[in-house]
């Protein structure tokens, strides 16, 4: 059995947070485990399958795993080795309370994962770098508890499992991008790789993973950007470049339409200041 690897990061009364590198893959036998907590984990790094009660979905850096206290799941990478997740876990009785302040919401869950979006990009810069103290990583959990509770009061439940076939074929695809995000690309080369049309790729590849390639490609891009600037004092021009923008005006619309401030003012207050979440 492949080793998986908890660092408890930070905790209080009624949560805690882990950071959870896996190391499984193909040849390793998924087993059965349980959510003794309500979970929401932030996954950070790789590919892999989680199957609840609620359904079975390909997480992708990015996305949200769900999970209630007392619900039963299966991880399994079928597609690829390893993933890396920031991991909080909430009491019961305290998560009910979030969940509690925020109108419309419900519980429990009803979807296994929310895939990746922007509204995201803040908190995954925020949790990335380390380390972090308790409270932090406390006003991360709250935010994101918080900004799920949101989402659960107008999501709807999922669409149709895609197949086995398609699953392998989109975490390879989505491992490639990520694994190279500055380097262009395209729709046809990226089916072609896959034995697919552009037309039928995008479509399986958005059912896959919850959204398109290339807005995938530029949450990668932008997100290393972001820890670039918050974690060092190069000129912003070179990450923005590197990070495979080739226009800085665009970068710069972006970056403050996702993370609330200009690349400068971001950099400025990076000690200082959690980067806000939209909604949250």
């Amino acid at each position: 059995m492949a080793i998986t690897s908890r660092r408890l990061l930070a905790s209080g009364q009624s949560w805690t947070a882990h950071d959870v590198v896996c190391a499984a893959g193909p040849e390793d036998r998924p087993f059965e485990e349980r959510h003794d907590w309500a979970c929401i984990a932030v996954v950070k790094q790789g590919t892999f399958q989680y199957r609840t009660s609620y359904g079975r979905a390909t997480l992708a850096p990015g996305a949200l795993l769900l999970g209630d206290a007392g619900q039963c799941f299966e991880c399994s990478h079928e597609h690829g080795i390893g993933d890396r997740c920031l991991s909080f876990h909430f009491a019961p009785d305290y998560f009910e309370r979030i969940v509690a302040d925020v109108r419309g919401a419900r519980l429990p869950f009803t979807v296994p994962r929310f895939a990746p979006s922007e509204s995201l990009i803040p908190l995954l810069v925020a949790a990335d770098p380390a380390p972090h103290d308790a409270m932090e990583l406390e006003e991360i959990a709250l935010r994101l508890a918080g900004l799920v509770a949101t989402r659960l009061s107008r999501t709807a439940t999922s669409a149709a499992t895609p197949s086995r076939h398609n699953e392998r074929r989109m975490s390879e695809s989505v491992r490639r991008l990520e694994a190279d995000p500055e380097t262009p690309t395209t729709l046809t080369a990226l089916a072609r790789n896959c034995g697919m049309s552009p037309y039928h790729f995008l479509r399986t590849f958005r059912s896959v993973v919850g959204i398109t390639p290339h807005q995938f490609v530029l949450a990668q891009r932008l997100r290393r950007a972001a820890v670039r600037l918050r974690g060092s004092d190069e000129p912003i021009s070179r990450i923005v470049f590197d990070a495979g923008f080739n226009d800085l005006s665009t970068f710069n619309r972006r970056f403050r339409r996702v993370m609330g401030a200009t690349p400068t003012a971001f950099r400025r207050v990076r000690h200082r200041a959690l980067p806000r979440l939209p909604g949250a």
